[in-house]
């Protein structure tokens, strides 16, 4: 499969992901009373992941993220020639699912930017209010064992099939533990493509979404491949 086809399938796939992670938490969370909460929109973005891998794991490998190309990358298993235009499709699929999340959501009367609209924050901008360093640590630990968890059950000597079941149900168990923390980002095209709609503090802190996960996705990466690699 050429290059240009496997990184049309990560834009389709991550739009995939953020449409329906990011549009549950914005359409579903709270509606109007009883909503899904926490646990809805953390199970969206398994199942985001999940389908995709089926529905495209065997066709690019189902990335969607910047940091878990690079954590690939760091561990052995994709070439970092072909990173870049991954990299570039998965943000393109990021910010055209948050624009037409923005034409649905706008399309209310009383919508506001002024919500957040999904988007990553610390500090003031934590639904928890936690700090900038707590939210630097959680963002690169969870983003480390989600590479772990990816790598682990894509190895050859994993049993074959689950991946897409194990790698979901990682992301909704991320989520279960950061929402309250950052919003839930470990992936940096799913921040960008929320913060460019949201703009002023969300693209102020925009940095923390790109750094943390990337450092996460590389150190987890390299823990694999050093700790099990799959020549012992």
């Amino acid at each position: 499969m050429s290059l240009v086809k496997r990184s049309v399938a990560e834009c389709f796939g991550t739009f995939w992901l953020v449409f329906g992670g990011c549009g549950s938490a914005i359409f579903a969370a709270a509606f109007p009373s009883l909503g899904i909460g926490f646990v809805g929109v953390a199970l969206a973005f398994g199942l985001t992941v999940l389908t995709m891998a089926f529905a495209i794991g065997h066709i690019s490998g189902c990335h969607l993220n910047p940091a878990v190309t690079a954590g690939l990358v760091a561990g052995k298993r994709f070439p970092a020639s072909e990173a870049l235009p991954y990299i570039i499709a998965q943000v393109v699929g990021a910010v055209i699912a948050a624009a037409v999340l923005y034409v649905i959501a706008s399309g209310k009367e009383g919508f506001s930017l002024a919500g957040g609209f999904a988007s990553n924050g610390y500090a003031a901008h934590s639904p928890g209010g936690y700090s900038m360093v707590a939210c630097l640590v959680a963002e690169i630990v969870l983003t480390a064992f989600f590479l772990i968890v990816i790598m682990g059950s894509t190895d050859a000597r994993a049993p074959k099939g689950f991946a897409p079941i194990a790698i979901g149900l990682c992301l909704t168990l991320i989520h279960l533990i950061s929402i309250p923390i950052t919003n839930t980002s470990v992936n940096p095209a799913r921040s960008t493509g929320q913060a460019l709609f949201v703009q002023g503090w969300a693209l102020e802190q925009l940095w923390l979404f790109w750094v943390a996960p990337l450092i996460g996705g590389v150190i987890g990466g390299i823990l694999y491949r050093g700790l099990f690699p799959e020549t012992e």
